[in-house]
């Protein structure tokens, strides 16, 4: 058996995770057996790294090397053997978060972005990838609404962001096929309707 794979990408505060949990009952609704992740993280190593990558201060080299530490891990202990036994991984964030963060908004060449990939976790990319878009003041306000402290990423400045948020929609139009750009400014409702159409396609 061969399960799907579905990521989850977009700028922080445009609603990934409230979609992803909604998603994932749906599914589960319908039958399927869904598994739900995130990086980094996903493994007790990958969370690890994870707090590393988000509060302590380094290099954007350093960040894109700890991050592909954690996918590796991940991979192996978590995404791929979930997909080898046919289940839906929902996955928040993936590799087309490291091109858009470390890439676009710091500055590590693509080129070597995708090497790591390659020998970290052979390339594996999701069947289908949901970017969530909306501006920076509509994600800076519902982030301020959480009430939670930011950690490094999201304290980043405007500039910061608009380089994340248009290497992301680069990555759209270089790989329409797999990559759809859905407007996070919508309602809910509309929102999840359009998540169920691109769904259809794979």
């Amino acid at each position: 058996m061969s399960g799907r794979f579905i990521t989850f990408e977009g700028i922080d505060g445009a609603g990934k995770s409230t979609h992803i949990d909604a998603l994932a009952k749906r599914l589960r609704e319908r039958g399927a057996t869904v598994l739900c992740t995130r990086e980094p993280g996903g493994t007790p190593l990958a969370e690890k790294l994870r707090e590393l990558v988000l509060h302590t201060t380094m290099d954007p080299l350093t960040e894109a090397l700890l991050v592909f530490a954690a996918r590796r891990d991940h991979v192996q202990q978590v995404i791929a053997p979930a997909i080898v036994r046919g289940e839906t991984v929902l996955c928040d964030r993936f590799t087309d978060a490291t091109f858009a963060y470390q890439g676009g908004g710091k500055g590590v060449p693509a080129a070597l972005i995708a090497h790591l990939a390659q020998v970290s976790h052979n390339g594996l990319m999701p069947d289908l990838t949901l970017v969530f878009d909306c501006p920076y003041e509509v994600s800076r306000e519902r982030l301020g609404r959480t009430g939670r402290v930011p950690d490094r990423f999201e304290r980043e400045d405007h500039a910061f962001f608009d380089r994340v948020r248009q290497s992301y929609l680069g990555l759209a139009r270089a790989d329409a096929e797999r990559i759809r750009i859905l407007d996070a400014t919508g309602s809910v409702v509309d929102i999840k309707k359009r998540i169920e159409e691109e769904l259809s396609t794979i």
